[in-house]
């Protein structure tokens, strides 16, 4: 108990003195209306992700900062990847927010912008790690450039790491909670085997262009998988660096 004790209060010790200095500027009043916006309709539904898509501002992950950013919308950040609207951002936090435990594991596939992967973080009090993996250096660079624009000190203390590589492959080790942000035809067995006992992996599944869903994949304490069908979304396929790139930026 008293080992618990002193854990919990050292966590929140580092968490006040980081996210004193992580979240160097104040909240953005276009990003607090927009936020407010997704309580209203119920999408936001805890304090904790309200509070983490409040305090990150979107418009320092788009490819400019106009009314755009602040729209509850995708918007194109180049080589075919979008950062997602932000009504499914404050999704997939709702539904991993519970696995968003200080000190654990995270992978981020897709990761794109970086925003979700800063959100990540925010959520476990920068604490843990978050690794995220994008197929495309470009990319790769920028949302390295857009998460020190916000917070510095998440990458600086390797709170997170932003790795090229093909997320369909994971990236070795246990995580607690697994997110992908673009549609897998099947669910890639390496993510599975990579999901820590007690996770939760969020997931588009379905072809482009065709009927596509959220699948909730959960892992129990003994290793065994439950997955189930959440809401119909539309994302950009899951895919190779050959096939997404066409050198748009």
């Amino acid at each position: 108990m008293l080992i618990n004790l002193l854990l919990v209060l050292l966590l929140q010790k580092g968490f006040s003195e980081i996210s004193q200095n992580i979240m160097r500027l104040s909240v953005n009043p276009k990003q607090a209306r927009l936020v407010d916006e997704l309580l209203r309709k119920g999408i936001v539904k805890s304090e904790s992700v309200a509070n983490t898509l409040k305090e990150i501002d979107r418009g320092l992950f788009t490819p400019r900062e106009d009314i755009y950013s602040y729209a509850d919308s995708p918007q194109s950040i180049g080589c075919s990847a979008t950062i997602s609207a932000p009504h499914m951002h404050a999704y997939a936090l709702e539904k991993l927010k519970n696995h968003l435990t200080p000190g654990s594991r995270v992978l981020d596939v897709g990761s794109g912008s970086g925003y979700l992967t800063l959100a990540f973080s925010h959520m476990m009090h920068f604490t843990g790690k978050v690794v995220g993996v994008e197929h495309i250096p470009q990319l790769v660079q920028n949302s390295i450039s857009n998460i020190n624009k916000a917070c510095p000190e998440a990458i600086e203390r390797g709170l997170i790491e932003i790795h090229v590589g093909d997320g369909r492959m994971g990236w070795g080790g246990a995580f607690k909670a697994i997110h992908v942000g673009a549609a897998a035809e099947k669910v890639p067995q390496n993510l599975i085997d990579q999901l820590d006992n007690g996770g939760r992996m969020v997931i588009p599944v379905g072809p482009q262009g065709r009927s596509q869903y959220i699948l909730i994949v959960d892992k129990d304490q003994h290793g065994n998988v439950h997955t189930r069908r959440d809401i119909g979304v539309s994302y950009v396929p899951l895919t190779d660096k050959t096939k997404q790139w066409r050198g748009d930026l």
